[in-house]
């Protein structure tokens, strides 16, 4: 069985022992860093497979940490924590790249369930379950997805979507033309998660930027007024 890595990026030391405790007890390798500096370091060396991040840290901004795990790997699935008014925080780490947040204080164990989750939406799951899509390409337009290797091509030019990004336009992209609610698309996604449902939106704006010559005016993500969104028909 395949024991994945989390690190853990929180300067308060009895915040991140029972994170660590609960995340071992569940068969997971775990590090932890207290700063800025720790964690950009413990990044290059580990390359974990998930990130719980502290927005507040001693040395700075924890959206400084998202912003260099994604410059190396902007697929890294990763977990902010925030506090309850640091909205404008949860906002800008979800622009950058972050899955979901937890706000604190919180759960040990809802935290846990939420990284489980994660990883098995994005096909890192604990029992090293492989991602199901079919090993094959899809092409809209000029919109390339390999669902092998996880790559979206834009024009010939790679787009650097987040593990969430990416299986949301893989799962639009496999339905063209049919019409997914909110709901219907968490369902479809494997996470029942609230704080999910909350950043639905969030991401498919941010998958927008990356793939569509303008943004506001979608040619492949389509929203479909009071019901939810599609993928355009090749």
């Amino acid at each position: 069985m395949e024991r994945h890595s989390i690190l853990v990026v929180d300067d308060e030391p009895q915040i991140v022992e029972v994170i660590v405790a609960y995340l071992e007890r569940e068969g997971m390798l775990v590090e932890s860093a207290g700063s800025i500096a720790e964690a950009v370091g413990a990044l290059e060396r580990l390359h974990p497979d998930l990130l719980v991040l502290d927005v507040t840290l001693p040395d700075g901004s924890g959206l400084d940490v998202l912003r260099s795990a994604s410059a190396h790997n902007p697929r890294i699935p990763t977990i902010m924590l925030t506090s309850r008014g640091d909205e404008a925080d949860r906002v800008v780490g979800l622009e950058l790249g972050a899955d979901d947040y937890v706000t604190k204080p919180f759960s040990p164990r809802e935290l846990v369930a939420r990284v489980r989750a994660l990883l098995r939406r994005t096909g890192e799951g604990a029992d090293g379950a492989r991602n199901d899509k079919p090993a094959h390409k899809t092409r809209v337009g000029d919109l390339e997805i390999d669902y092998s290797f996880h790559e979206v091509n834009v024009e010939g030019v790679p787009a650097a979507l987040t593990a969430t990004e990416f299986q949301i336009l893989a799962l639009l992209a496999e339905n063209p033309g049919e019409v997914f609610t909110r709901s219907h698309l968490l369902d479809r996604l494997g996470d029942d998660s609230e704080i999910y449902e909350r950043t639905l939106d969030r991401h498919i704006n941010n998958l927008r930027k990356k793939i569509e010559k303008d943004p506001r005016n979608p040619a492949y993500v389509l929203t479909v007024y009071g019901v939810g969104y599609k993928m355009r028909k090749a």
